[in-house]
């Protein structure tokens, strides 16, 4: 460790085999925290090569759980995290609107770590057991139309990672490895990013897939389409710039988005929205995420989306997705 870190901070970068070795080391207990804090804070005041990213999602997956839920063809909803607007659950609540418009949803999230609440805290707190038992995971696709996919217990490469990482309470790496790093592979995918610069590290990685996908990146910094303002979204087959017109909806203030300031705040807005009992302004961002992903899935139009993700919400089986889900955790 001691070679790459001296060649880091020389401004020097590191090959994809090289990003992939060093995080096969960190899950052998090779390197101290110290070592590893200094590895991941160099990274946070430079930028990441194409190569380097790679190679460490190259790592994570090779040492990931993997399981298996190809019959089911599901949709993932993520997003990197680290954009510092603290919103509500956007992506886990897209989840459960998506699930309850029939498209499967195998949702990878952890806890939070530089926002109040992840999609992790929040499952946890409304009583969603965490499992990697393949059978549990396919029966609540089966039941509920998703399953949850908490990280830490498929990316056991991540154990001594992520004690630092929550201490440093910063983004890190690791945050732009997320939503990569799935370990069921799903041919679907909807990615929301907190740069630019990300956005196009993305769409140059996932240009070289079979997936499905939509890379999103709203240009006043939030991870996901935010109807604040204009969105930046690349996938398999376009590149465009969106904006909240595309609906028919008129712009959101970030204020309307907030996602509280405990876990507790966070889940009561999660079950106000998810109850359809949300404002107009939470409703609509999160039927335009979720109707991107049932686009992206059912390889519709976002406007199709769009409509379909109300449906499910104000009918109710939104509601219903999410409620299943809680009582298969009790089994």
């Amino acid at each position: 460790m001691k070679d790459i870190l001296n060649r880091l901070i020389n401004h020097e970068t590191i090959s994809r085999e090289e990003a992939k070795q060093v995080i096969v080391n960190i899950s052998n207990d090779m390197y101290n925290p110290s070592q590893i804090t200094c590895f991941l804070s160099i990274y946070m005041m430079r930028s990441i090569t194409l190569e380097e990213l790679e190679g460490f999602r190259d790592a994570l997956l090779e040492l990931c759980i993997p399981i298996n839920l190809s019959e089911f063809n599901t949709v993932d909803i993520v997003g990197t995290g680290g954009d510092g607007k603290n919103t509500f659950n956007i992506s886990t609540l897209s989840s459960f609107i998506t699930a309850g418009a029939g498209v499967h949803v195998s949702k990878h999230g952890n806890y939070g770590v530089s926002s109040t609440s992840g999609s992790s805290n929040v499952m946890e707190y409304l009583g969603v057991k965490f499992s990697n038992d393949e059978d549990f995971l396919k029966r609540c696709l089966d039941q509920a139309g998703v399953c949850i996919l908490h990280a830490p217990l498929f990316h056991p490469a991540m154990k001594n990672v992520a004690p630092i990482r929550r201490e440093l309470g910063v983004k890190t790496f690791f945050n732009m490895l997320g939503p990569m790093v799935n370990p069921s592979f799903p041919k679907n995918q909807l990615l929301g990013v907190y740069s630019l610069e990300l956005l196009r590290l993305y769409s140059f990685i996932y240009q070289n897939t079979d997936k499905n996908y939509n890379i999103v990146f709203a240009l006043d910094g939030y991870d996901e389409i935010s109807l604040t303002g204009k969105a930046k979204i690349i996938s398999n087959h376009t590149e465009k710039l969106f904006t909240p017109k595309d609906l028919g909806l008129k712009p959101v203030k970030q204020e309307a988005i907030f996602g509280g300031n405990t876990v507790k705040d966070a889940a009561n807005i999660f079950v106000d929205i998810i109850s359809a009992k949300g404002t107009e302004e939470q409703n609509n961002v999160v039927c335009a995420n979720a109707g991107l992903a049932i686009a992206t899935a059912k390889q519709i139009s976002h406007q199709e989306g769009f409509e379909l993700a109300k449906e499910s919400l104000f009918s109710g089986r939104a509601k219903e997705s999410l409620n299943t889900l809680i009582e298969l955790s009790k089994s």
